[in-house]
């Protein structure tokens, strides 16, 4: 199968799953800047994504398409190396053009997965999980619906609201790179789209990334 056997099909499966992994932020930063409205339209949104059928199918669909952009990515970058064989062990100056996210997506993706395992705890682990394992748990306080809380709860604590804008900025310079280069995979790239491709991943992703910090800033201050 080519999406496995060949390099470029493997590029394929990064690009449409890292799309993808892309509007899931979109929703999510929407859903959190929603937080700094009402608390109640919060916890509505929370309650009708908590241990819903369709919820845990989309959330066992968006973590199958985490695991596949992650591992196609290690998988690429092993290939890479072994292509380059010992002239990875030279010293050879870096190519000007190439941009620091684009040489360091390996860093900046290690980088993002371990800042994810942090925002599963924080909040995957303490609302949809405990509402899958302990039914009675909609009885604790706060409760895994409700969502405001344990926003308040996690940036009440600065040192997690500096954990979280580092790990923003990683994901920052991983999407500025990856969204343009996802669609020069897939053929949406000429030589006029090229650079606008660029700007408006520069642009989309800085008002994701800024939607998420502005939620944990203005959270950590209250």
């Amino acid at each position: 199968m080519w999406l496995i056997n060949s390099s470029i099909g493997r590029k394929v499966v990064m690009s449409v799953t890292g799309i993808a992994l892309i509007l899931f932020l979109t929703f999510h930063m929407s859903m959190n800047v929603a937080a700094l409205f009402s608390a109640e339209g919060y916890n509505m949104i929370c309650e009708f994504l908590g241990a819903n059928w369709y919820a845990v199918v989309a959330t066992c669909g968006l973590a199958g398409l985490a695991v596949l952009h992650i591992f196609y990515a290690f998988w690429l970058t092993m290939q890479n190396r072994r292509a380059r064989g010992n002239n990875s062990y030279e010293v050879t100056d870096k190519p000007a053009k190439v941009e620091w996210a684009s040489q360091n997506m390996l860093v900046l993706g290690i980088i993002i997965a371990i800042g994810l395992v942090l925002h599963l705890y924080h909040f995957w682990y303490n609302m949809m999980f405990q509402e899958l394992v302990d039914p009675s748990a909609i009885y604790s306080n706060p409760s895994p619906a409700d969502g405001y809380a344990w926003i308040e709860q996690t940036f009440a604590n600065p040192v997690n609201t500096i954990l979280y804008l580092i790990w923003f900025a990683a994901i920052w310079f991983h999407l500025t790179h990856g969204f343009w280069s996802a669609l020069q995979t897939l053929g949406w790239s000429g030589k006029t789209w090229f650079c606008r491709w660029k700007v408006i991943g520069i642009a989309y992703t800085t008002v994701l990334m800024v939607g998420f910090a502005i939620v944990a800033i203005i959270f950590t201050l209250k």
